[in-house]
């Protein structure tokens, strides 16, 4: 019983922050998907943090460190706590100036703006799309599993998602981006205290760390050390996941958004300096929980290890407040998810429908379009759970062609003779290369699929951008403010 009102509770504290938000909103389309470029220090900081810390943080990391081993750490948190936080500056600030300029909402609209190109924006809206609904799916996985796992006679996988994305679009369509920042706030900080939590308990329940860390080297020393043997932690692949992790955040469009919502540049900055320590507190607890789960937990085969960590709070903090970990995962998922829906359905919105806007008909048209990204969703999710991909490759997957976007977004804001053709023949060539790596076309010589693939990206919009017509001068004073 405590774990249902627990689950009730954390569900209509988001709605009533939703309906709380849609109160205070600016009634614009800018009011509607930026917060009307308000977004102060704390809102923003735990926007940008609860949006990239989605379930493939709180169970894939978790569940590849009980496979892996500590060298999950390396792997990731060095790059994301300290070069993802320069690249969301770097782009952050010349993004949020030159969505003022334009007057641009949606990520894909601020760049068909920038290039004078309807086509080179439509082109981003599929990448976007194509990228962003694998992604949301991990989010339904984390979903589905937390809540099945704390109700497993009365939830299934199924209807755990369905549930979790049902609440999200609801306080999504009532405050737009004010209210997924506002519960961000509330979810960022939950998550992270249930995990540092977590990792601390799994440690005192194996006598602490010096014990722990002890036993683990007599028990199982394959997860002490970093086995270049494993083909994650070979030379080159390792190289290029490093690759994807540093450049792939910056790429989400639901981040983009949320960089171009800062209320200034000061708010940019304090977000970027507070983010490091956050991000290296969440996955040093993340790893440890998993490394050390494959102690109190052995046995567990494939994507299995996904529910570690809930497995892991149930057992140190005891059944009745298992709850927590359910309510954690709840939090990373829907942080993320909320961003995902709000942005797709800001490029259908503005980009795809005609006098795209919130006025008139533009927010039932926006509420039939979250639906469909919601259907289409829950349809990949059904495909997932037949296939049986695991959090992470499903991460992985979306990561990597993320990074194909990479050039565009950042010479689209820093090059002036970056022009459409440029972008259009990035994206193709890039995610067309990554295709055929992908399908054992193209050699890889122990190189993950994204190297060559980001490599023929830059190049093709260098080249294209090159032998293509610059764009006009008038729409680059525009953009560039000079």
């Amino acid at each position: 019983m405590i774990a249902v009102l627990a689950i009730v509770a954390y569900f209509v504290a988001l709605l009533a922050i939703g309906w709380w938000a849609e109160r205070g909103a600016e009634r614009s389309a800018r009011g509607y998907y930026l917060a009307g470029g308000g977004l102060g220090s704390l809102a923003l900081f735990f926007a940008l943090f609860g949006t990239n810390c989605s379930p493939f943080v709180l169970m894939g990391i978790p569940g590849q460190g009980y496979h892996d081993g500590l060298g999950i750490f390396s792997l990731n948190a060095p790059i994301i706590a300290l070069v993802v936080p320069l690249t969301m500056w770097l782009v952050g600030v010349p993004a949020r100036a030159m969505a003022t300029r334009l007057d641009c909402v949606s990520p894909a609209e601020l760049y068909a703006k920038r290039l004078d190109s309807r086509a080179a924006g439509l082109v981003l809206v599929a990448a976007f799309t194509l990228f962003t609904l694998p992604y949301m799916v991990t989010g339904l996985e984390g979903c589905g599993i937390a809540l099945a796992q704390q109700f497993p006679e009365h939830m299934s996988r199924r209807l755990g998602a369905a549930l979790a994305l049902l609440v999200a679009l609801c306080y999504t369509l009532l405050g737009g981006m004010r209210a997924t920042a506002w519960t961000n706030v509330a979810q960022g900080a939950l998550f992270l205290v249930v995990m540092v939590a977590a990792a601390c308990a799994v440690l005192g329940e194996l006598g602490g760390p010096a014990r722990a860390f002890e036993r683990l080297a007599a028990e199982r020393a394959d997860l002490v050390v970093l086995d270049r043997a494993k083909p994650r932690f070979a030379t080159e692949a390792f190289a290029s996941y490093s690759l994807a992790i540093a450049l792939t955040v910056v790429c989400f469009p639901h981040m983009l958004a949320r960089l171009m919502a800062a209320k200034g540049e000061a708010t940019l900055r304090d977000s970027c300096r507070w983010y490091p320590l956050a991000l290296a507190l969440l996955w040093t607890s993340a790893v440890l929980v998993g490394v050390f789960g494959a102690l109190l937990a052995p046995g567990l085969v494939g994507r299995a290890s996904d529910g570690i960590f809930p497995a892991m709070v149930a057992r140190t903090f005891g059944a009745e407040w298992s709850v927590l970990g359910t309510l954690a995962v709840l939090a990373a998922a829907m942080s993320t998810l909320d961003a995902q829906l709000l942005t797709l359905g800001s490029m259908a919105s503005r980009d795809l429908a005609p006098g795209g806007g919130r006025q008139g008909r533009g927010l039932a048209l926006e509420r039939w379009i979250l639906a469909g990204v919601g259907v289409a969703t829950l349809g990949l999710h059904e495909l997932v759970e037949r296939w049986q991909w695991s959090i992470f490759e499903l991460a992985q997957f979306s990561f990597s062609g993320y990074v194909m976007l990479f050039p565009t977004i950042v010479l689209g804001l820093s090059w002036r003779r970056f022009t459409a053709t440029g972008a259009i023949a990035s994206i193709v060539a890039g995610v067309g290369m990554l295709a055929a790596c992908q399908a054992g076309l193209v050699p890889l010589h122990g190189w993950l699929p994204v190297a060559p693939a980001f490599a023929t990206a830059a190049l093709a919009a260098v080249i294209g951008s090159l032998t293509s017509r610059p764009t006009a001068p008038e729409r680059l004073r525009q953009a560039f403010g000079a």
